[in-house]
């Protein structure tokens, strides 16, 4: 009981501190004591508090739906939250930092990319939590962002997107192909891309990015042919599917970001090049291929969608050729 009592009088200096850093927290604390000692305090353990972390998680993504977030980018953090919460299993109140250490230290098969965005996610939560006054202070605030390894993105060469084109066999696939790399767009963004929002006069379409953002992409004379070619193709099929790449039976409907990875993941098997190749690996190629060919790094940025351009800037150490080239340039 005693011990209950010494237990409360600790949080409440902490609270006090928080709270009133200005007030004489020696002062307070006697007088804390004096009115406690009239009291019996048992303090309660975990167990008997009630989990409101889920109604606090489902309060929180409410939250930042009306701040106007997509709905992906509010599905991936509801998800994590809740991989959280049923770790942890803890009221929101009772949760530590040890408590969210321990849960991203036990994701053993997490890459350190992952990790570092399982933290983001908590720490904006917890953060929100504290703007809304239900908790004091955020717990997360303590833990260090995790050192990611320096990765440089994966590319296609020039020799290996022929490669590529050469093994294609159907026209939905060299159509698919051409466009990811002349547009340079994530796959969420090609799987959504829409037939009305393609302008054949200046070659480009409207996307929708990350962060529900609109941007202006390019087809180069390639991409024009082959999508031509593949949607000439459709029409016959009297395919009334609004998306640009459809599914290949009836009834047509929108390619999911799987359907695209397992079309890519076929050709790619058709062909002898020794790399994982993924939708994002052609975006990959594309800025890769731009750097070599001296495009500016803001229009890159523009084109790729990038917020910041730290995020494009990557793209300059990729290419061995190009620091040759500058050097047989400028070094005599």
């Amino acid at each position: 009981m005693a011990g209950d009592i010494m237990t409360m009088l600790r949080d409440l200096e902490v609270m006090t501190s928080t709270l009133l850093p200005d007030a004489d927290i020696t002062k307070l604390k006697i007088r804390y004591e004096e009115i406690l000692n009239n009291y019996e305090v048992t303090k309660r353990t975990p167990s008997s508090l009630d989990n409101d972390m889920m109604d606090n998680i489902k309060f929180y993504i409410s939250s930042k739906r009306l701040e106007g977030l997509s709905e992906l980018t509010l599905s991936d953090y509801y998800r994590e939250l809740v991989l959280m919460d049923y770790a942890i299993k803890k009221p929101t109140i009772s949760i530590t930092t040890a408590d969210i250490r321990m849960y991203l230290s036990t994701e053993d098969d997490n890459m350190v990319s992952t990790k570092s965005k399982k933290l983001s996610v908590i720490k904006t939560f917890f953060g929100w939590l504290v703007d809304e006054e239900i908790i004091l202070k955020n717990p997360a605030n303590r833990i260090r962002p995790m050192k990611q390894p320096k990765r440089l993105p994966k590319a296609l060469s020039a020799i290996e997107l022929e490669q590529l084109r050469e093994a294609c066999h159907t026209l939905r696939e060299r159509a698919m192909l051409e466009v990811m790399y002349s547009t340079g767009c994530r796959l969420s963004e090609i799987s959504n891309m829409l037939l009305s929002k393609i302008n054949w006069v200046s070659n480009s379409m409207t996307v929708i990015g990350k962060g529900d953002k609109e941007r202006v992409v390019y087809l180069n004379p390639k991409a024009r042919y082959h999508l031509e070619n593949y949607l000439e193709y459709r029409e016959t099929e009297e395919d009334n599917c609004e998306y640009v790449f459809a599914t290949a039976r009836r009834p047509y409907r929108k390619m999911s970001n799987k359907t695209i990875q397992d079309e890519v993941n076929k050709l790619a098997k058709r062909t002898t090049i020794d790399k994982n190749i993924t939708p994002h690996v052609f975006r990959h190629t594309m800025a890769t291929l731009a750097i070599d060919n001296g495009i500016e790094l803001g229009d890159l940025q523009q084109l790729l969608g990038h917020n910041s351009p730290s995020t494009t800037l990557r793209y300059t150490s990729v290419s061995e050729e190009r620091k040759r080239n500058a050097h047989k340039r400028f070094v005599q």
